[in-house]
């Protein structure tokens, strides 16, 4: 029997061999690194608000009304929220609006994406308490009424605070303590309303909430009755504002306290940063060099059909199974050296000419760009595979690539350039079907506290990247076993 070796040095000799296949895969290699050029020098977005970041380095929400005053040292704040009524812009009337807060604050200062502590009441999601833009934790559940109240009460310790909560101001349950390292001697500490962007249709509209506190109280820290009323963040429409016309502010009523504000406090999802871009975006020229690859794959060995040499081939490889693992390791090697060099080269030139245009980047980790890269590689290398086999099966290139570029470039297509797909439709696609293997070029997180449009035309796919990956791999494993059964029974 003829050496495994022997047969991956001699499929390794016709490809080198073939200079059109040789020069297809660096094509391929040059049309990432020159659409992410394009895609990186094709906006100018200078002048756009700036993006804050939380202390963890991510991007973050921080736009509300704040109602507060200094808390030198130790200390707490008392309150019972008795209504929260959210709207939704353009009517301003009645409207759904489940991650509308109201509640107690402490935060490091009143610049955007500070550390802070919040206890606070929902829409629909009851009594929560939040940190740091990405921390929640749930209290009791239910909305806030004239006739059932929510008390609640937030305390400073040093770098501890914690958030408690009462159904009537004398039982009290905790909610929550966290420890606020960056936090200030003097911190601001009060009340605050927030109420994000609603989602309706395939965009987000702003929203208002007015809140109604009672039996404000403060202790410790030099607190006193010194409130002042702030817009943090952005305060104009369109970037996790408010509603044309309207504006945050607050009213004092004998023992009553009405606060109305908008915004939200949050981490960043891609629909609350408008035009903000991510690292696949400048991975788009993946498609033009997939189909490269995908003609490639099928060339591969559907030329020795045309040409009438699958039976040398095989005369001097017997076992078929073996002639064809080793075609697929040649393939797969090479088209996954190619795509791992264009995307190492892309990511970084783009990043660079994006910038350098004004544009906003969701940050990621060295570790998150080298799964990228390794799972773009990953799967130019399985589709070119794929295609081998659709090519083993069919014996015709047309059909083999037009198989493939069917199943694996049309649903990517669908999910990626038609944002009026439902969302169920554009799930089942990136679950089931080989597309789901772009799912490791995600870069964003979904988050439960946060209501927006998390489909995969907004760069939020259903399964996680290397999962994504593996639908993929699972049909060209299968492909490729049926393929050397084929191979064995028609051209034995």
């Amino acid at each position: 029997m003829t050496p495994f070796s022997s047969l991956l040095h001699a499929e390794w000799t016709k490809f080198r061999t073939v200079r059109g296949w040789a020069a297809t895969v660096v094509a391929a290699a040059l049309m990432m690194v020159l659409v992410a050029l394009l895609a990186g020098a094709g906006s100018d977005q200078h002048g756009a608000p700036p993006v804050p970041i939380g202390p963890g380095g991510e991007p973050v929400t921080d736009s509300f009304f704040f109602l507060h005053q200094p808390l030198t040292g130790n200390g707490s704040v008392t309150a019972s929220v008795s209504a929260l009524d959210a709207h939704i812009a353009p009517d301003l009337g009645p409207g759904t609006v489940p991650w509308a807060k109201a509640g107690l604050l402490v935060k490091d200062g009143t610049h955007p994406g500070s550390p802070y502590a919040a206890i606070m009441v929902t829409g629909n999601h009851g009594v929560r308490m939040q940190d740091n833009y990405v921390n929640d934790t749930a209290g009791a559940p239910g909305a806030v009424s004239t006739a059932s109240p929510r008390w609640l009460r937030l305390d400073r310790s040093g770098d501890l605070i914690t958030g408690s909560e009462s159904a009537d101001g004398v039982r009290w349950t905790t909610v929550g303590t966290v420890r606020l390292a960056a936090l200030g001697t003097t911190a601001q500490a009060g009340l605050f309303v927030a109420s994000p962007d609603a989602v309706q249709g395939l965009g987000t509209v702003p929203t208002v909430a007015t809140a109604v506190f009672g039996n404000l109280r403060t202790a410790g820290g030099q607190l006193g009755d010194r409130w002042t009323g702030d817009q943090i963040g952005p305060g104009s429409a369109g970037f996790s504002g408010y509603p044309r016309h309207i504006s945050g502010a607050f009213t004092r009523s004998g023992g009553s306290v009405t606060v109305t504000g908008a915004g939200d406090i949050a981490p960043a999802v891609r629909a609350s940063l408008g035009t903000a871009g991510t690292v696949a975006d400048l991975l788009t020229g993946t498609f033009p060099a997939l189909i490269a690859v995908i003609a490639l794959g099928a060339l591969f060995i559907t030329t020795e059909y045309r040409d009438d040499l699958i039976h040398v081939t095989l005369a001097a490889g017997p076992s078929r199974s073996r002639v064809l693992a080793a075609k697929a390791i040649v393939l797969g090697a090479v088209t996954f050296v190619a795509g791992l060099a264009g995307a190492a080269v892309a990511i970084p030139l783009g990043e660079h000419l994006a910038r350098a245009k004004g544009v906003y980047l969701f940050p990621i980790t060295a570790a998150t760009q080298l799964r990228i890269e390794l799972g773009t590689a990953a799967l130019l290398a399985t589709a070119a595979i794929l295609a081998l086999a659709a090519g083993t099966a069919f014996r015709r290139s047309a059909g083999a690539v037009t198989t493939v570029t069917l199943v694996i470039v049309l649903p990517y297509l669908l999910v990626a350039q038609i944002p009026f797909i439902p969302a169920a439709v554009m799930d089942w696609l990136t679950r089931v079907t080989p597309a789901a293997a772009f799912s490791v070029q995600q870069t964003l997180t979904p988050y439960h506290q946060v209501t927006s449009i998390y489909t995969p035309y907004n760069g939020y796919y259903p399964l996680a990247p290397w999962t994504g990956f593996a639908v993929l791999a699972g049909y060209a494993t299968v492909a490729l076993a049926a393929a050397a059964v084929l191979l064995h029974r028609r051209d034995a």
